[in-house]
């Protein structure tokens, strides 16, 4: 019975996440390109699956959410990456002697928000978190 209200709790702040961080993107304008347009299907396809798990729990709706989760994660390593490498490649045109902590310190807070993508993996793991024994939780 606990179980079950923790994980409930856990999914529902999975759902608040997607939805939240699905509308930040959007206004920030996160849809210059494909490359860009990246997590925000991933959020659109989590949140269907998240739907799909709770309405018909399956095993198959559990391998799709949580084969999602571990792409949510993936991206958000991807992302960091990106951010952070566009971030330096952009402090190394601006002053090309930087080198060292002092390039790191700029990149990680460079016009790109560098850490912003690991969102993505905290919404992964939340979501892996939530199908915490779920098919053994739904039969109780």
């Amino acid at each position: 019975m606990e179980t079950n209200i923790l994980r409930r709790f856990v999914g529902a702040l999975f759902a608040a996440g997607v939805l939240g961080i699905s509308i930040e993107l959007c206004f920030l304008g996160h849809t210059e390109d494909r490359l860009q347009l990246v997590p925000l299907v991933l959020l659109g396809l989590g949140l269907v699956a998240q739907i799909w798990l709770v309405w018909r729990p399956s095993s198959a709706s559990l391998r799709a959410f949580r084969s999602l989760m571990l792409l949510f994660v993936l991206s958000g390593f991807v992302g960091v990456y990106l951010h952070y490498s566009a971030n330096v490649e952009f402090e190394l045109e601006m002053y090309p002697s930087r080198r060292g902590l002092e390039l790191v310190r700029e990149a990680l807070t460079g016009a790109l928000p560098a850490l912003a993508p690991a969102t993505m993996m905290h919404l992964g793991f939340l979501g892996l978190a939530s199908t915490y024994r779920y098919l053994k939780g739904a039969t109780q």
